[in-house]
């Protein structure tokens, strides 16, 4: 039986062989590795990365396409099927505590929540390869002063390096998305690249200042740091956040961290 893409799972099945196997080649998965895939569908993905010997641990909000891949897989000793969401999983729970990689054909419904989530476990994530909407992907990866540069941006690139990797059209999956998609790759930072004191209040400070991005620094971050506290970090309060690099922003929280 034809399973029906179910629209409140943001389900869209890939079905391009040639993207298929073109990101099996760029995630090189091995038979060492122990891989989380969120939201394997059915397994276009997962047939590949199991046949790896690779320990593999899928996970399927969909308990109807949950129920398949335990039929299909119930002959491979390396795959186990969690049914579950991943925006409320706990993924060092699913492994045990191990180091593990990420994989996933995220749902773009919920993809900015899902990746701050996902973000929650850096420590033991070794990687992450997901394909996700084009625009989220280019906000990602962005740089500072360009429309795309935002909170998602910063709090992607402070934990991870973010390499957006190839695109992917509408018409490799069924059913096929009004946007385009891209493929992309995050690698947790061994070694922050900037100093944060106090992570909870770079965060605040990060989505306060998202939050008014057309306001300039002195008003969007007021009730946290004035203008002499901004001018105090080398910055000019009257700029607006989306000039400010990652660097700048760990100065600024740092100084609230400081003051607070």
């Amino acid at each position: 039986m034809t399973h029906r893409a179910r629209k409140r799972f943001g389900q869209n099945f890939l079905s391009d062989t040639q993207v298929i196997q073109r990101i099996i080649a760029t995630i090189q998965p091995g038979r060492e590795d122990l891989i989380l895939e969120i939201g394997p569908g059915q397994a276009a993905i997962s047939g590949h990365l199991a046949e790896t010997g690779a320990e593999l641990h899928l996970l399927e909000i969909d308990r109807d396409l949950a129920v398949r891949l335990e039929t299909r897989f119930a002959g491979a000793s390396n795959v186990r099927v969690h049914a579950g969401d991943a925006l409320r999983a706990d993924f060092s729970e699913i492994v045990a505590g191990r180091r593990f990689r990420l994989v996933g054909n995220l749902p773009y419904n919920i993809s900015t929540p899902l990746l701050f989530h996902v973000l929650r476990w850096r420590n033991l994530v070794t990687d992450m390869h997901f394909m996700l909407q084009q625009e989220v992907v280019k906000r990602m990866a962005a740089s500072p002063g360009g429309k795309s540069w935002g909170r998602l941006s910063v709090m992607c690139q402070v934990y991870c390096q973010v390499t957006h990797l190839f695109n992917v059209p509408p018409e490799a999956f069924i059913p096929a998305p009004r946007v385009q998609s891209s493929f992309v790759r995050l690698v947790p930072h061994g070694t922050s690249p900037v100093t944060i004191r106090d992570m909870p209040a770079f965060e605040r400070l990060v989505s306060q200042a998202f939050s008014m991005r057309r306001k300039t620094l002195r008003n969007c971050l007021k009730g946290l740091l004035d203008s002499s506290q901004i001018e105090a970090a080398g910055i000019d309060p009257g700029l607006r956040p989306e000039t400010l690099g990652v660097a700048e922003f760990a100065a600024l929280a740092n100084l609230l961290e400081t003051d607070h």
